[in-house]
């Protein structure tokens, strides 16, 4: 048979913990999962992925795994002579079997030499998937139907696509990168194990107005010259509604101004933030009057806008 190196497949040491090989085969199965993936060899990699999962998380498959050795990644081999009576089962024949299929005769036959007995449950695997919503999903909270095909072991233990309808709903304040985990929604156990859990990790769609941080919202607020020198009251739209915003005078370009809680909903406590962060807008064309009022306030105005530069250019003279 031809030897699989389960470890470099996970990406893990040899001595990696238990929660390290979970870890990266999560990581590894949400990025070559056929369903996300847009690898060209995601299917396949997927099912290398599960295979080294299904071996090395399970501490009698993972202890006579190791006793095998290490071997050249498809280097023709085969295991030690005892290896058979400590481990396989009595009518196992080595022609022509895939490694996959000694550790999943392991799991049904037993460990070291118990035959007798039915075989250990085990848990199924949990599935990863992400859930993009719009940001007004986000703000209200929303109950999602996804149509999914994920990968399942069947009775024998062999990878298969199934179909898998998921409700699911995502609370108020929901934020990029968010996990929900929905219990026993993942593959089913075998031998009696219980079913896995399936993650769900959101993606906030892009927002025509609004840029997300956490839970506090950003926009950019367009003034005329005029409003942010002498001050306004604008209305400024929000998740909510739109509301009133008072723009003191001597706004600058690039200014932040604050709306308290009208961000994302917190789980707990108070909402974030909205901040209107200042544009100034320049009038496309003027008519008559308005060029002479310009040209009126040039000829009174005592406001040097590049003062600053000029004391910087006096200093270094």
């Amino acid at each position: 048979m031809k030897f699989k190196d389960y470890y470099a497949t996970l990406g893990v040491a040899r001595d990696a913990s238990e929660a390290d090989i979970k870890k990266a085969y999560r990581k590894l199965a949400q990025k070559y999962h056929p369903d996300v993936s847009k690898e060209a060899d995601a299917e396949a990699r997927f099912k290398e992925i599960a295979e080294a999962y299904q071996t090395l998380k399970d501490k009698t498959r993972r202890a006579a795994y190791d006793e095998l050795g290490r071997h050249p990644p498809d280097q023709e081999f085969r295991p030690p002579p005892d290896w058979n009576a400590q481990h396989g089962d009595e009518n196992f024949s080595f022609e022509d079997l895939d490694l996959a299929d000694l550790f999943a005769g392991l799991g049904r036959g037993g460990a070291r030499g118990r035959r007798s007995g039915p075989a250990a449950a085990m848990p199924g695997e949990d599935f990863e998937f992400k859930a993009q919503i719009s940001l007004e999903d986000a703000f209200r909270g929303t109950q999602l139907t996804l149509n999914l095909n994920v990968m399942e072991r069947d009775e024998a233990g062999r990878l298969r696509r199934a179909p898998r309808t998921i409700r699911a709903r995502v609370p108020p304040g929901s934020t990029n990168g968010q996990r929900l985990r929905l219990r026993g929604q993942g593959a089913p156990g075998v031998n009696g194990g219980p079913a896995g859990d399936m993650y769900l990790t959101i993606e906030l769609l892009p927002h025509r107005l609004y840029r997300v941080n956490d839970h506090d919202l950003y926009l950019d607020l367009p003034l005329a010259p005029w409003e942010a020198a002498l001050g306004a009251n604008v209305e400024v739209p929000t998740l909510a509604g739109a509301v009133q915003l008072k723009v003191p005078p001597g706004t600058r370009a690039g200014q932040s101004l604050r709306l308290a809680k009208r961000g994302l909903p917190r789980p707990k406590g108070e909402a974030g933030d909205l901040f209107a962060i200042v544009q100034l807008a320049m009038p496309q064309a003027l008519n008559d009057r308005e060029r002479e009022l310009l040209a009126e306030l040039a000829a009174q105005s005592t406001f040097e806008p590049r003062a600053g530069m000029q004391q910087e250019q006096a200093d270094a003279t």
